[in-house]
């Protein structure tokens, strides 16, 4: 290594990070602990380190200097000085090359060496010994970027929560399979940005594209070690860099940009999944990486003994958001992806976890108040996933106003209905309507419950009808992870079968659930696929899984496949066309003052639903009347086996017809209004229906 021979001035502590000016760079990073910051400086090839150069100044918890000769495309890190001392909460250790925290792109990949680790792996002493081998060789680069990019007349599209389709996608799961693209664009931002896949989107009618992790993430050691890969990516390291997996070769953030700018162009928000609740450095037996090495007391919450880590994440660390550099470093994140990546918003992992004061969650925590008044992040959709795995953790309902939450009540109960258990009604009807009994305080709105039947943490809808246990065994875990309460049934066969009866079933039983999700009130969330029959072969937590049965098929679609998708569409387009199915205020048997609107709930005979008929463990069968001074919708469902004959109630001038019909697996856009008042309706077994009557 060659000895310093960069000018060197003081340079400011702001901003964080490297700061191209278009003269030099500016390098700042927090470290209230250090006592020496040296910034390594490698050759283009990330391979030799070519210069150290101690940062010359201190102030106010910021080490920083200015460095006029260097230019972006520079690859940089870190190596701080301090004390060793695990049972105080220090683990400095200068040996170890550490990635900025607010570094813009990485180079290279981690490579597994026990030379990651500040401790010495098999010492009597665990992590109390010290490691003294150096780590550069086997550690990613941070990358100084030029941020600068011509947006043009890019703008958002502003979605009204009531209107959004929410479509959870994996950026390499949408186009691995594209044999349209070329292979270098097959599981990277630019694939996902070619108009062919954006399109299939647009005809989906999907309007927010929810994308999981695209923040820096690697592959776990314990995950290579069996052959297999952090394929979701919720183990962050560089919460401002993009995941190098998903750019091209010598590509950059542009590439993210454009992608971007061309879903807006499309009409869809892109909303980005962030795990800001812990990282990737682990328990204290995980590597020291960035966080821990630059000042592991402020950025993490210790438990009562400072040597460990209160974890309320299950992942061995928690992020201390009560610390202000810690919370400055989200906030200061979540700026960046939206200014100048001009994403719409984001859905938090864990997000009990930024809610905490240790054992207690508190909605009006300091992560919640800064991001209320913040101008920027007040503005963009936030989801909330409401729970962790610390103390009290499930929180659903309880998030601030302005907030959506991930309703995995809605979940369980819709595939418990649509399986026929017992007791599931009153809870149902709670879930149809918005789920006011969570969500209704607060002036908040219906939009608030994100509702979902399927996620990418669980069965796929083809699953869902398919299995009645999970088979994980190709995670290498003996089938023991994974939860085992899937709600799941597989109608007479487990797994793949040619019975025309199963499948028939089973197709039922899909187009049941999809249209409850899409025709009920609050904001719907697909999973990726689930419009095509995408299986995971029952694998129930297919993390660790690069492969085809988390990537999407782009061709052999099956016939009863193709129908689906068709019918989904549909729905679709029918939940846009219907006021009444987006309303933006909770709706009630009493008439809504502003709108006339109201909501009533009714037994088969057409008579309203009276208490003890709720009480009823064994009904299975109701209509929803929505109603409206110049419309209705009466959604019937009927869960039992046998058909069940329905009351139809007096309609408005055009009588009543059918929209939706999930025996038949048909969707009108327009009805004749041609169904008998005085006859009976009939809805076959395990089946739902949407009629109309209009003024």
């Amino acid at each position: 290594m060659a000895k310093t021979r960069h000018t060197v001035s003081a340079g400011a502590p702001f901003p964080l990070g490297a700061h191209w000016d278009g003269s030099g760079v500016n390098f700042a990073l927090f470290s209230a602990n250090a006592t020496k910051v040296e910034l390594c400086l490698f050759d283009r090839s990330g391979r030799r380190e070519i210069e150290r150069v101690p940062l010359p100044e201190f102030t106010h918890q910021v080490w920083h200097g200015y460095l006029p000769e260097v230019r972006p495309g520079q690859l940089y890190g870190y190596r701080v000085h301090g004390p060793y001392e695990p049972s105080a909460g220090h683990r400095f250790n200068p040996h170890k090359l550490l990635i900025d925290p607010y570094a813009l792109a990485l180079h290279g990949e981690i490579r597994w060496h026990d030379a990651l680790f500040g401790y010495r792996i098999g010492h009597h002493r665990g992590d109390l010994s010290f490691d003294r081998r150096d780590s550069a060789f086997v550690m990613p680069k941070c990358v100084v970027v030029d941020p600068a990019m011509t947006w043009g007349h890019d703008l958002k599209p502003a979605v009204p929560w009531p209107k959004a389709i929410v479509y959870e996608a994996h950026v390499k799961g949408m186009t691995a399979l594209n044999a349209d693209l070329p292979e270098h664009l097959r599981g990277t931002f630019e694939g996902l940005a070619d108009p062919r896949v954006i399109d299939r989107l647009v005809d989906l009618g999907v309007t927010s594209l929810e994308l999981m992790p695209i923040q820096a993430f690697f592959d776990d050691r314990y995950l290579i070690d069996r052959g297999l890969t952090n394929y979701w990516g919720y183990n962050t390291i560089g919460f401002f860099a993009p995941a190098p997996r998903y750019l091209t070769r010598g590509g950059g953030i542009h590439e993210f940009k454009l992608l971007v700018r061309r879903l807006h162009e499309a009409g869809i928000e892109v909303i980005l999944d962030v795990v800001y609740n812990h990282t990737a450095e682990g328990n204290e037996l995980g590597p020291t990486l960035s966080f821990r090495g630059i000042d592991n007391a402020s950025y993490y919450l210790l438990g009562d003994d400072p040597r460990y880590y209160f974890d309320t994440t299950g992942c061995g660390n928690t992020v201390d958001l009560r610390h202000q550099r810690a919370l400055q470093m989200v906030m200061d994140s979540l700026r960046y992806w939206v200014e100048q990546c001009h994403v719409d918003g984001f859905r938090f992992d864990l997000a009990s976890s930024l809610g905490r004061d240790r054992d207690a969650f508190d909605q009006n925590a300091v992560f919640f108040d800064a991001v209320q008044q913040d101008p920027v992040l007040s503005r963009v959709k936030l989801i909330a996933e409401p729970w962790d795995t610390g103390p009290d953790g499930y929180q659903l309902g309880h998030f601030p106003p302005g907030w959506a939450e991930w309703n995995d009540t809605y979940r369980d109960t819709v595939r418990a209905f649509w399986r026929g258990d017992e007791g599931t009604l009153p809870t149902l009807a709670d879930r149809l309507l918005g789920s006011s009994d969570f969500f209704e305080n607060q002036g908040r709105r219906p939009w608030a419950s994100i509702n979902l039947v399927t996620a990418h943490d669980g069965f796929t809808l083809a699953d869902v009808v398919s299995y009645n246990d999970k088979h994980n065994e190709a995670n290498g875990e003996d089938n023991a992870d994974g939860h085992s309460h899937n709600l799941s049934y597989n109608w007479g066969a487990e797994g793949p079968t040619d019975d025309p009866e199963i499948l028939a079933a089973r197709d039922q039983a899909r187009r049941n659930m999809i249209a409850t999700l899409l025709l009920s009130q609050g904001t719907p969330m697909m999973l990726m696929g689930d419009e095509i029959g995408r299986t995971q072969n029952g694998n129930n937590n297919a993390y660790c899984q690069d492969a085809e049965i988390n990537w999407l098929a782009w061709s052999e679609i099956d016939p009863q496949d193709t129908a689906f998708d068709a019918f989904v569409r549909g729905l679709i387009d029918l939940r846009e066309s219907r006021p009444l199915l987006t309303q933006d205020r909770f709706l009630h048997e009493a008439e809504d003052p502003r709108t006339g609107a109201f909501a009533r709930w009714l037994r088969p005979d057409g008579e309203v639903m009276e208490p003890d008929n709720w009480q009823d463990p064994q009904t299975r069968s109701i209509a929803l009347l929505l109603a409206a001074p110049s419309d209705s919708l009466l959604l019937i469902l009927n869960a039992h086996h046998e058909p069940v004959a329905f009351t139809l109630p007096a309609p408005l001038a055009s009588g009543w017809g059918v929209l939706v019909d999930t025996a038949e697996g048909v969707v009108h856009r327009r009805t004749d209004g041609a169904l008998s008042e005085e006859a009976p309706f009939e809805a076959p077994g395990r089946s739902l229906f949407l009629l109309e009557s209009r003024a």
